[in-house]
């Protein structure tokens, strides 16, 4: 039955004592610190957020399952899981079955805090990763083009929290101890902050301590088959839940050491170069390829004699995948430019019944077909489960003394795969824009000198972005009716290259010929030598030749594209 619950202080009061638990089948919490900030201005706002759903767990029921708690300081690399629960036998649990995104947001905003990655760093150094807090401006309106009516921004602890006429940031967990009005106004007085700071202050104590926010559907069937049913069926909404947090659950059923490992393991590979966003999807998928097992997540392909299999081989299915990450990065490859995770699994699988590395020569044969399968639009999406079924009989069959890059396409080709490519096709790769995800691979591909196995390179416009505004292009003697057709063109291949991080940043706004000139300022020799290297040809001195660049590295960059991927002209 539906109920009134309590306040969120006496709900993360339980959370905090773990009476109220999360049980295995639950996901890891998922939502992005601005669903986080999003939820507090609903709260603030009087709107309802959806109703719980719970689960009455008996004392003589308690001690049958394994728990988890909330994550409170969630932390992208190293605390991305729930923590297991202690032992909690004969005690009287609310296990959550639905609404575990918001009880954490809640419960990382009031409590905890969020650490995620830094743009365009590593992600095996801990200091990219800062500590964020929860804060709300209490001094601040709408923010603008913001639907929010109040301004929540996590702020790193690690700098200073800007002050000002319209900014005074409040960190949100201080709200706890403030439980009265009067308490509230004394601080108010004590910072000598106006009426406002004290009501917004105010409505956020009272939604904290007072208003009894907290709805759920409260079920005390002990049958775990009804719990089940119930569970899938209210989870339908919102945020999917996937077949693997069902699956992980089978798992954790009968080897219940097993979640953290597969966990873990997920963290490590993650952590390979400059960071990967694998997922325990990706890795529960990738065991039932490598076992030669039906890919599709379905309950009887996790019996227990299959579950035992997976345990046995689970060093050999963590090697594999490990050689796999290795190899990737070697080639540039990382979150930030991987479109798609499912592309690696026929890599894994060779690697897996080849027992060892790739060879040197399996390594660009591998790349050039990864390539290739990531510019050709649509080759990893739909019908993804019979495609990956074709190819691991052809790697199987093929695989035994290297990597069968024409067996596997044209296995690809019979199933309507083709990495073939089209005139049309071909054009286009020649002018794809900075937001098209194949726009990393297609300059790996076309620039493959670089040192991307130990650099960290950036993909960086030729002419810089901040170049193009219509005041400096008027400026640059550029005419009116060219100014969108240049903007357009900026973003494209034509003016593109992957350039060593270091060296983007000293770039910064600089036009090529004066970044060039400070480059090889005594050797011409040399910087004709990198302006032939990445397909510049003579590069203009202004922005008002930008066109000509343009379209001359366009049909330098097409010519070489048709010649690497096999449509060179006779």
């Amino acid at each position: 039955m539906y109920k009134l619950q309590s306040a969120i202080r006496e709900t993360l009061d339980a959370i905090h004592r773990q009476s109220i638990v999360l049980p295995a089948i639950q996901r890891e919490f998922i939502w992005r610190p601005g669903q986080v900030c999003s939820l507090f201005d609903s709260l603030m706002r009087g709107y309802p957020f959806g109703a719980f759903l719970y689960w009455n767990v008996e004392p003589s029921n308690s001690g049958e399952y394994k728990w988890y708690t909330f994550a409170q300081d969630w932390h992208e690399k190293n605390a991305r899981h729930n923590p297991e629960s202690k032992p909690l036998p004969n005690t009287p649990l609310i296990a959550v079955l639905d609404g575990q995104q918001r009880l954490t947001a809640l419960n990382i905003g009031l409590r905890g805090s969020m650490a995620w990655r830094l743009p365009r760093t590593w992600w095996k150094f801990d200091e990219n990763f800062p500590t964020r807090h929860l804060h709300l401006n209490i001094l601040g309106g709408s923010p603008e083009g913001s639907e929010a009516r109040h301004q929540f921004r996590f702020l790193r602890e690690d700098r200073e929290i800007p002050v000002s006429d319209t900014e005074h940031w409040f960190r949100v967990s201080q709200i706890l101890n403030f439980e009265s009005e009067e308490k509230i106004r004394s601080e108010v007085a004590r910072i000598g902050l106006p009426e406002e700071a004290f009501a917004r202050l105010d409505t956020l104590r009272r939604v904290v301590h007072e208003e009894r926010v907290i709805f759920a559907y409260e079920e005390s069937s002990q049958e775990t088959e009804k719990v089940l049913h119930i569970f899938t069926r209210m989870n339908r909404g919102g945020t999917p839940l996937s077949y693997s947090d069902l699956l992980l659950s089978v798992i954790v059923e009968q080897f219940g050491d097993m979640r953290k490992d597969i966990l873990g393991f997920v963290d490590e590979i993650n952590g390979t170069g400059r960071g990967f966003d694998f997922s325990k999807d990706f890795v529960l998928k990738a065991s039932l390829t490598l076992l030669d097992k039906d890919v599709r997540f379905k309950v009887e392909n996790f019996s227990k004699s299959h579950i035992a299999e997976f345990q046995g081989e689970w060093e050999s299915i963590k090697t594999a995948l490990r050689r796999t990450a290795r190899l990737v990065e070697g080639f540039g490859f990382s979150a930030e430019n991987l479109s798609s995770n499912n592309a690696l699994l026929p890599i894994a699988y060779y690697l897996y019944l080849r027992r060892s590395g790739p060879s040197d020569s399996d390594k660009s044969v591998i790349r050039l077909w990864l390539i290739r399968s990531l510019l050709k639009r649509g080759v990893w999406s739909s019908g993804f489960d019979s495609l990956l079924n074709a190819l691991r009989r052809v790697i199987k069959e093929n695989g035994a003394a290297r990597f069968p890059k024409e067996e596997i396409e044209a296995a690809m080709a019979n199933r309507g795969k083709s990495l073939e490519f089209s005139d049309e096709e071909l054009r286009n790769l020649a002018k794809i824009t900075i937001y098209d995800g194949r726009v990393f691979p297609m300059l790996t591909l076309l620039f493959d000198f670089v040192d991307l196995d130990d650099n960290q390179f950036h993909i960086d416009h030729v002419f810089p972005y901040a170049k193009f505004t219509s005041e400096t292009l008027t400026r640059r003697h550029v005419p009116d009716e060219m100014h969108e057709s240049y903007k357009d063109m900026r973003d494209r291949l034509p003016n593109l290259q992957l350039l060593e991080g270091k060296k983007n940043v000293k770039k910064q706004a600089a036009l090529p010929s004066e970044w060039l000139d400070r480059q090889y300022p005594d050797d011409p020799t040399a910087r004709q030598a990198y302006e032939e290297l990445h397909l510049l040809g003579e590069v203009p001195e202004g922005l008002d030749e930008f066109g000509a660049f343009y379209e001359a590295r366009r049909e330098r960059l097409e010519e070489k594209i048709r010649r690497l991927l096999g449509y060179a002209a006779d």
